[in-house]
């Protein structure tokens, strides 16, 4: 989340979207306003970052300042993450990172707020159980025009981006099938999914604003698209991810997105031709990496064609190695990632956990991820 703009490619920012449970019952509890108030950040800084309130009273959210270094970004995530977690504590509750509830406590409140409120009346049910979280990247870049191109750029990668983040297998008290449900929850909205191809930012703003006209949109800062220019800070915006099990995950996606954006700049600058996407192929891919993470097979939508996952996270490193290594990024992110291949993703964890416990096992394993202290030495 970066307001300066002056160094395209390079600033960098996290909002993770956490849940609140219940250890002894592993039901969500609308417990985010008494969380929130332990924290003392109910209201953000200028800059958007802080702890504050989501759509539901069981959500909560963090937001970290400008960073430029992945070190400093894992900092500022393991602080935000640290305050809530202890906050949650007080109040006798779990915070857990996970792209969906494990199960949930009924119709949870939505949270204050006029806009809140407008999200309730207009979607109606759609948004009544839609306990969800995310893990949203901000990249900085120089200006609109340029994170409409960038986004055109970007795009063949996102579903790879789903497949290391996937986070979201249980939801509602069931294994659904897939490694990240959360994504199968946001079909249900308008101007979700891979997000089209437009010509400027013209284009873009266009559209966004015939579909708020349309009533389909509160406005402007509620498309789903996996990833946007932002409509309110001058970055682009990857919401592709599931909530992070780690902090290590949340900082394997920034890391990633800002390779990518600055790997898409550098063949701006050069010319180099922009990625054909068919449509069907490019929602395919995002179907497979929700399916299956990175333990199946996955859809290339460059080529059209299905490969095993880990070999489409393969390209990926191969597209942003000389991003990562203009950064100093390259041996953490072979790292991060090794580590994902080798150990599974947040999906494959819970669904350990959820063999051998349960629900209750599952949100123990995510509270016990959550916190970022507890794994400082391994």
């Amino acid at each position: 989340m970066t307001r300066d703009g002056t160094t395209g490619g390079l600033t960098m920012g996290v909002e993770e979207e956490f849940l609140l449970a219940d250890p002894t019952t592993a039901r969500t509890v609308p417990g985010a306003r008494a969380v929130l108030r332990r924290v003392h950040q109910d209201a953000s800084a200028a800059d958007g970052s802080g702890c504050k309130a989501e759509f539901l009273a069981t959500q909560v959210e963090s937001a970290t300042a400008v960073c430029t270094t992945l070190e400093e970004l894992r900092g500022r995530l393991a602080a935000d993450r640290a305050r809530l977690v202890d906050a949650a504590r007080e109040e006798g509750l779990y915070l857990l990172s996970s792209g969906t509830a494990v199960v949930d406590g009924g119709r949870p409140p939505v949270a204050e707020g006029e806009r809140f409120r407008r999200i309730s009346e207009i979607f109606a049910d759609v948004v009544d159980d839609y306990e969800v979280c995310g893990c949203h990247v901000h990249v900085g870049v120089p200006d609109r025009e340029t994170a409409v191109a960038v986004v055109n750029r970007v795009r063949p990668w996102l579903p790879t981006l789903l497949a290391l983040s996937a986070n979201s297998p249980i939801s509602h008290g069931r294994d659904h099938g897939y490694a990240s449900w959360r994504m199968m929850e946001q079909r249900r909205f308008p101007a979700s999914g891979m997000p089209p191809r437009f010509a400027d930012a013209a284009a873009h703003d266009a559209e966004v604003e015939r579909l708020v006209s349309y009533g389909a949109l509160v406005d402007d800062r509620m498309s789903f698209w996996l990833m946007r220019p932002s409509p309110w800070l001058p970055t682009v915006e990857f919401r592709v991810a599931d909530a992070a099990a780690t902090v290590d995950d949340a900082v394997l996606q920034a890391a990633l997105g800002r390779a990518l954006v600055r790997r898409a700049l550098a063949d701006l600058e050069a010319g180099a031709p922009e990625p054909e996407l068919d449509d069907r192929a490019a929602a395919a891919a995002v179907w497979a990496a929700a399916r299956y993470g990175v333990a199946g097979d996955g859809v290339d939508p460059l080529t059209r064609a299905r490969r095993p996952a880990a070999e489409l996270v393969g390209a990926l490193l191969r597209h942003v190695e000389p991003a990562l290594e203009e950064t100093g990024d390259t041996g953490t992110v072979r790292a991060l990632v090794a580590a994902v291949l080798r150990d599974g993703t947040g999906a494959d964890r819970q669904r350990r956990a959820w063999r051998s416990g349960g629900p209750l096992a599952v949100v123990e394993l995510l509270a016990s991820l959550t916190d970022a202290r507890e794994h400082e030495d391994t």
